[in-house]
């Protein structure tokens, strides 16, 4: 094998399973609790042991984790990291390991690197969902500080044509998007392309309904993109408070941050001399509802 740091020889070079191509160096390719063989052509290096990893186990890989290729080293018995400028000479066996480490999710919140989430706040709903009228309320509340801070909305209305726009006591002023949709999560490509556009986003305050539908599946895949997700509790409710309450269970044993307005809001200001405090600080004077969501979350 050619490398640029000294590999152990591997036994058995020469032969393969029947059929491999002329040229080609059989490879056998472990992932998690599978070994698959297969081979790739002489002198291939790490990128194409990457491709050919893609091309087996696609459908089981976490792409925006981070992994490290490894080579079975018969001289220690056990896997060692690729040595830099590896090519396959001859029959060997490599596997592919996620990095798992973990981070502290500390939850900080600052105007610069945040936006704001409303989710399918409609007027077909409100007869079903548990609270509404209260979580229209401690929305309304959240969209007037993100006006106050100059942080950006995105608002999604899902099936508008059947389930109404949002109510009307949301003062939609101002806000960045708002966006039709069918899909549940509010990850539309449209989303994407706002995100993209502002600059140092690492944080998403979500809200809305259904908790255990379109917010949950919405929080995941923020996640899956590496933002961190803040759920708002007194904003966001469901037809049951069982699946409220086992949705918020869930999404906060992943390491979404299950938080409250009020908290939401003053860890955006963070000082009493910061100059919007005073406004943000009307809008918190009197208490979010304290309605059955309360003993639920």
């Amino acid at each position: 094998m050619a490398a640029e740091a000294a590999v152990p020889a591997l036994p058995g070079g020469g032969g393969g399973p029947a059929g491999a191509p002329s040229g080609s160096v059989p490879v056998l390719f472990c992932f998690s609790v599978f070994a698959r063989p297969s081979a790739v052509p002489h002198g291939a290096g790490y990128e194409l042991l990457i491709q050919k990893f893609l091309s087996l186990y696609g459908d089981q890989l976490d792409m925006h984790r981070k992994f490290v290729v490894q080579l079975f080293a018969e001289e220690w018995g056990q896997y060692v990291d690729l040595p830099k400028g590896f090519a396959v000479s001859e029959r060997c066996k490599v596997r592919l390991v996620p990095l798992q480490v973990q981070l502290t999710t500390l939850g900080n919140l600052t105007p610069s690197s945040t936006v704001f989430f409303c989710c399918d706040m409609q007027e077909r709903f409100r007869p079903a969902i548990k609270y509404f009228g209260d979580i229209i309320s401690v929305g309304q509340r959240l969209l007037q500080g993100a006006r106050i801070l100059g942080i950006p909305v995105i608002v999604t209305e899902q099936y508008p044509k059947g389930l109404g726009s949002t109510v009307q006591e949301i003062d939609l002023t101002g806000v960045k998007l708002v966006l039709p949709k069918t899909k549940f999560s509010m990850v539309l490509p449209e989303v994407e392309a706002a995100l993209a556009e502002i600059p140092g986003v690492r944080s998403v305050v979500l809200f809305g309904v259904e908790t255990h539908v379109c917010i949950q599946q919405t929080a995941l895949e923020l996640v899956g993109r590496g933002i961190e997700v803040h759920i708002v509790a007194d904003a966001t409710s469901s037809r049951s408070m069982m699946d409220r309450m086992f949705a918020l269970e869930r999404l906060a044993r992943t390491g979404i941050i299950v938080t409250t307005s009020e908290a939401v809001l003053l860890q955006l200001v963070a000082d009493k001399d910061h100059p919007k405090f005073k406004e943000v600080q009307n809008l918190i004077k009197a208490s979010a509802p304290e309605s059955g969501l309360l003993s639920k979350v």
